[in-house]
């Protein structure tokens, strides 16, 4: 039994601690992963769209904007920041992809959340619900990461398929495997870490 289950939101974090690995000399990582199921409890998720994208996120009742809406932030970087800070991931019409650093300069990018690429082939809700179930590693200059697995008030056994996914995706990315894993705790927002390994 890793979390009680309780009504509120509360993420769950896995948080993992390196070892035998030097982030100046060994090659930093980045990977995602696909869970089977969403992590986060309240997901937001903007479209950037163009006009076809924008009657079809306003149908499904996602937040959209257009590239006009962004022109209008003039590149500034508080409002472009807190554009990021809004949402937790952002997706885009393919034709515009390309004009979003354009139009906003680097800031979606610095906040880890550039636009996943989204054609008129593709059903909008089932790439919305891939983004929502996808997390990220990102190892930087420390040898802590943690990740959002779950909720709190997710079935334990929803919360161990997610959990094991995450980790053994983590371990498939590191270069001696196992044995550049300190330890592996799990934690929800309020309470104490588990330590699963």
């Amino acid at each position: 039994e890793v979390v009680s289950t309780q009504s509120t939101g509360e993420t769950v974090e896995l948080q993992i601690a390196l070892k035998n690995y030097a982030p100046a000399r060994d090659k930093r990582f980045t990977g995602t992963v696909k869970l089977r199921h969403v992590p986060k409890k309240n997901y937001t998720i903007c479209i950037i769209g163009d006009e076809r994208h924008i009657d079809e996120a306003k149908q499904l009742g996602y937040d959209c904007k257009s590239a006009e809406d962004l022109k209008k932030l003039n590149k500034n970087k508080k409002l472009v920041k807190k554009l990021a800070k809004n949402y937790d991931a952002f997706m885009a019409s393919d034709g515009l992809i390309k004009q979003i650093p354009r139009i906003l300069g680097p800031g979606l990018n610095k906040a880890g959340k550039f636009p996943t690429s989204l054609s008129h082939q593709e059903n909008m809700e089932e790439k919305v619900e891939t983004v929502k179930k996808t997390i990220k590693f990102q190892m930087k200059k420390v040898l802590c990461l943690s990740v959002a697995v779950g909720n709190v008030s997710m079935e334990t056994d929803e919360l161990n398929a997610n959990i094991m996914l995450a980790v053994n995706f983590l371990v498939s990315l590191l270069k001696k495997n196992w044995q550049n894993v300190r330890s592996l705790n799990i934690k929800s927002t309020m309470g104490k870490p588990h330590r699963i390994y």
